[in-house]
């Protein structure tokens, strides 16, 4: 079912693009409308039915495909997945330079292409047994539907100004989500393109499948920074548009105190991989035992509890050893 644009201020207006078997449901995707160009902020999974839904979007708004520019706000498959398609031999496509070189790295079908074996053997050290962190990798939106042909990004910067239509939006750096998560701020009209930083009904999923970083510590940072801000609405990559930003803020801040209190409370009983503290954790899944989990679903799970593992080990709670090859978190 294709669900017709909503405007949401003059010249700005929601596509609901499906996510067909993704937890997720839907991407939003905003376009916004000027005299001579379109911008198209984020895309879709590069799938029949993810291009569909764009396609008759931008004919019921009138907007000629040859005539758009495009802003990808990260580089997860949801959001970049159509560049490739829907980018012409005029159009910008604008995106955080560290997430640029990730797509640039990661069009591969063949999960043994390089670009997978850090995060491969990086999820047996977490405890993956090696069948199952293949089989992740197998049934990854970022490996099945990422897209398949080089794209000509042209990178932005923290502060950078992109004009589009009425509006003229500042670029904000926001990592955590990813390493370089990019929002766009209007401060006339208060309103944020959040992409993944903030979601009112669901949890963005901060992971870590890097030997270095610390994604919790980045998110947590760049809540703060947006609280800052003067923001009326919060258009975000998922779900309902919202107003209590600083609120929805608060909240994000509090869970991931519990989630990183539980993650250290699982370890007062000795010591874990993060695949057995993820075990342990407490999810919004419908199964009910690990066991019966996905093994996709497990990767982002433990990715997530690394996240929190390593921002635990980072303020001095916990710390690491290595045994047969494998990462074991212990409590101090």
């Amino acid at each position: 079912m294709i669900i017709l644009p909503q405007e949401i201020l003059p010249g700005l207006f929601r596509l609901e693009i499906p996510l067909p078997g993704n937890p997720l449901k839907m991407l939003n995707s905003y376009v916004i409308i000027g005299p001579e160009r379109a911008l198209v902020v984020d895309t879709g999974f590069n799938r029949p039915e993810c291009l569909a839904a764009m396609t008759q979007g931008l004919q019921e708004l009138a907007v000629d495909p040859e005539r758009i520019d495009l802003f990808i706000t990260h580089t997860h498959a949801d959001h970049v997945g159509q560049a490739g398609v829907l980018a012409t031999a005029t159009s910008r496509v604008w995106c955080g330079a560290f997430d640029a070189f990730d797509v640039d790295h990661a069009i591969s079908l063949d999960p043994s292409d390089p670009f997978w074996d850090g995060p491969i053997a990086l999820a047996r050290r977490h405890g993956f047994s090696p069948s199952e962190a293949t089989e992740s990798v197998r049934r990854h939106p970022g490996y099945r539907y990422a897209p398949r042909t080089p794209i000509a990004f042209t990178t932005v910067a923290d502060g950078d100004e992109i004009a589009a239509g009425r509006y003229r939006f500042t670029c904000l750096a926001t990592p955590g989500h990813t390493p370089w998560h990019m929002c766009l701020y209007e401060p006339r009209e208060k309103i944020l393109l959040a992409g993944d930083l903030l979601l009112r009904d669901i949890t963005p999923n901060i992971s870590l499948w890097r030997e270095e970083g610390d994604p919790l510590a980045d998110y947590i940072a760049s809540l703060k920074r947006i609280a800052a801000l003067d923001i009326a609405l919060v258009l975000p990559g998922h779900r309902r548009l919202f107003d209590d930003c600083r609120v929805r803020i608060d909240e994000m801040l509090a869970h991931h105190e519990h989630r990183a209190a539980e993650a250290a409370s699982l370890l007062a009983g000795g010591p874990l991989t993060a695949y057995d503290v993820a075990a342990g954790m407490t999810w919004d899944m419908t199964y009910s035992h690990w066991a019966d989990v996905p093994s996709v679903q497990k990767w982002f799970a433990v990715g997530e509890a690394i996240a929190h593992l390593r921002y635990l080990e980072r303020l001095g709670r916990i710390s690491r050893c290595e045994r047969q090859g494998q990462i074991i978190f212990k409590k101090d």
